[in-house]
């Protein structure tokens, strides 16, 4: 009998999360049960009304914060009982972040805030200049290498970001309204960035309000009041296609 292809883990696996805040009369339920894996090859767009629980998802499932019960399972680790050394080493080796603040730091240069997860991570200096390099080239900002944030506008301190996010061999890519502060064009170009990524064999998450970018993505999760109120296939990945197939 010919060997039988092996199903894709995902690269993500959120398992019965939940995250409550406070206790007693003020306490609140940001998740209650969220279930949900992510593929390689696949990008999740989670959409959803303010304070339905879009970027507690994404904070928890990069290892930012800690559930409250659940498990958060990063390429095999479950993060939630990692320790602090191992937690922060898998988020430099593995978990890119696009965030709505940008989050760089004023005091480096464009190409020094993107090569910095790498410097971090043990690469050299000059390797890591050169990865940062060819990921601002991939965002058309390759000529703003040297300048400084406070030199930027807020929609190229954007695309540094995601940059950075994106440098060297990321596995998992979460985004949070990454489009918020561009305009409809270099929007589409950073929805573009991230696709193909991700088509590159990462795994992605992108929490936007707009269906236009969520059209980009294989799948589409709707949240609300902490739950999972609906899910959209727009397609299948030819990783989740082998998958199954080797399931059945």
């Amino acid at each position: 009998m010919p060997d039988q292809p092996q199903p894709q883990q995902p690269v993500l696996q959120l398992d019965q999360l939940v995250r409550t805040h406070g206790s007693g009369a003020t306490e609140v339920h940001a998740l209650r049960g969220i279930n949900l894996s992510v593929y390689p090859g696949e990008l999740v767009a989670v959409m959803g009304p303010s304070g339905s629980g879009k970027s507690t998802l994404l904070t928890l499932a990069g290892g930012l914060d800690i559930p409250s019960s659940g498990r958060v399972v990063v390429e095999g680790t479950d993060i939630t009982t990692a320790s602090r050394k191992q937690l922060a080493a898998l988020r430099r080796r593995s978990i890119g972040y696009v965030f709505q603040d940008y989050n760089l730091i004023p005091a480096l240069t464009a190409a020094e805030n993107v090569a910095l997860p790498r410097e971090l991570d043990g690469t050299s200096a000059r390797k890591a200049r050169v990865s940062a390099l060819a990921a601002l080239e991939e965002i058309g900002l390759a000529a703003l290498a040297d300048r400084f944030p406070d030199e930027m506008s807020g929609g190229q301190q954007q695309r540094v970001a995601i940059a950075r996010a994106l440098v060297g061999d990321r596995r998992l890519v979460l985004a949070d309204e990454p489009t918020g502060a561009l305009d409809s064009e270099t929007g589409e170009s950073v929805l573009s960035l991230l696709r193909s990524r991700c088509d590159a064999g990462a795994a992605g998450i992108l929490v936007t309000h707009e269906p236009r970018f969520a059209a980009w993505a294989d799948r589409v999760v709707f949240l609300r009041d902490g739950t999972v109120v609906d899910e959209t296939l727009r397609s299948r990945p030819d990783s989740l296609l082998s998958g199954q197939a080797a399931g059945q």
